[in-house]
């Protein structure tokens, strides 16, 4: 603690009367402890599950920070043919992620054309003739879509929490 006093005494003989000088010093001292944290980020991501990789990826991911724990999944938007634009669905708890589980399990023994909608996003079925079973998933922004095994893969995912 006397080191301290010593370099910060040291400091404002050093800059004089330059008023501009001792400020410029004194924040560059308290700037490490001007944040709650310092320089640590209180924020975590854990990939939970990679549902599909490739051109079209699709990530499962559980975000932790200071509010709590919300759940991400991620992909490739695919209004957007000439860019990669990766879009986010957020989930803010665990019961919401499990909303849309239900809704997978619902529309996997449903038909065609059957839709869950919820306030942030829509998922729909929608039966191909020789690819089976697809999904297509509409946020408020982006599209994706996803076959019948990927969502199998989510499912199991999220039960799992």
């Amino acid at each position: 603690m006397i080191f301290v006093l010593v370099f910060i005494d040291l400091c404002f003989y050093i800059a004089g009367s330059n008023y501009y000088m001792k400020r410029l010093i004194l924040s560059a001292l308290l700037l490490p402890f001007a944040g709650k944290d310092g320089f640590n980020s209180a924020h975590s991501s854990d990939n939970l599950v990679e549902v599909r990789s490739g051109q079209w990826p699709i990530n499962l991911e559980r975000n932790t920070d200071r509010s709590g724990t919300f759940y991400s999944l991620i992909f490739r938007d695919q209004q957007v043919m000439n860019g990669e634009v990766l879009d986010t669905l957020v989930f803010s708890n665990l019961e919401q992620l499990k909303y849309f589980e239900k809704a997978l399990t619902v529309l996997k023994t449903g038909h065609t054309g059957d839709i869950a909608r919820f306030k942030d996003y829509t998922l729909k079925r929608a039966d191909k003739k020789y690819d089976g079973v697809w999904y297509i998933l509409q946020p408020k922004y982006g599209t994706t879509d996803f076959q019948q095994p990927e969502a199998d893969i989510m499912t199991k995912t999220i039960r799992g929490l």
